[in-house]
């Protein structure tokens, strides 16, 4: 019997960029789609770093923890150990967190581990190394490889079951990444086991791989995008939770949104290197030395 089919959405790298995570909600919201999963940097970059925190608890079932989630949640941690210069727009961003906000950052997981249609999934935000060590589109076999093994990092292959519990939303006041999680059996998955499907974020452009019977994809960055003038995000397709193989696929979806609406908030909000910020919105010009990060 064929069972119906999830739909997943993964978004990643909303950057404080409210605009751009509202549009891509509602997209999500219009399709139907009630499970999202997020790949990192919720901060950092853009101006609404506290209201981007807000809405990804309130929206998202999973966040997984990006490099500058981890640099700006221990922001003072890293000036005092000489890792980064107290740079203005790092500090700005900091002070518009609350403490809250901070330890929020810092406490989220290294990797999420799901299974859909017989796939065994992994999540992170860069690399299966480190949320600081990236690994670009233009890559190597064996650093394709690598990211489908476990390490410190991720850890061993532990998927979760994860849902709304009893199969109702829950209570308004109960944020979405406080809904419970259920665990497979220890005996479902021999010791060693890996995943067979990768996704991550990091490098703000979209694109799937497949070889080896491996596949890679990059979610792209829903609010630093520096591929295209819209707000990309992808729909994972499958049964959860069913180690059946049946059809599975990783769909692409990019949302268009009122990019000059954005660069208004945050000239308004007094952000350090606003036009640099306009010029990655609007041109995909990265604004830092070599590629994106």
């Amino acid at each position: 019997m064929t069972l119906a089919l999830d739909r997943i959405a993964v978004i990643s790298d909303v950057h404080g960029n409210i605009t751009a995570l509202e549009a891509v909600l509602a997209d999500i919201e219009a399709r139907g789609i009630t499970r999202v999963l997020n790949l990192g940097d919720v901060v950092g970059k853009g101006p609404r770093g506290s209201e981007a925190i807000k809405r990804t608890r309130d929206s998202c079932e999973v966040t997984v923890r990006g490099n500058w989630d981890t640099l700006i949640g221990d922001w003072e941690g890293f000036v005092e150990r000489g890792d980064v210069p107290r740079f203005d727009a790092g500090q700005w961003t900091r002070d518009e967190l609350t403490d809250e906000d901070a330890a929020w950052l810092l406490g989220l997981p290294n990797a999420y581990d799901l299974v859909l249609s017989g796939k065994r999934i992994r999540l992170f935000h860069a690399s299966q190394t480190s949320e600081f060590v990236r690994v670009r589109a233009a890559h190597t076999m064996d650093e394709f490889r690598g990211m489908f093994t476990n390490t410190d990092f991720t850890g061993p292959w532990a998927p979760a079951r994860r849902g709304h519990p009893d199969d109702t939303s829950p209570d308004d006041a109960s944020p979405v990444d406080t809904w419970p999680v259920d665990t497979w059996p220890v005996d479902t998955w021999p010791v060693g086991t890996t995943p067979d499907v990768v996704g991550y974020g990091d490098i703000h452009g979209a694109y799937l791989e497949a070889d080896e019977g491996l596949v890679l994809f990059n979610a792209g960055a829903v609010g630093n995008h520096l591929d295209g003038p819209s707000a990309p995000y992808c729909i994972l397709e499958g049964v959860s939770d069913s180690l059946v193989p049946q059809s599975f696929s990783v769909n692409f979806v990019r949302v268009p949104y009122d990019i000059e609406s954005e660069i208004d908030a945050a000239r308004d909000l007094g952000m350090p290197d606003v036009d640099a910020y306009a010029r990655e919105l609007r041109d995909q010009v990265y604004r830092g030395a070599g590629r994106p990060s």
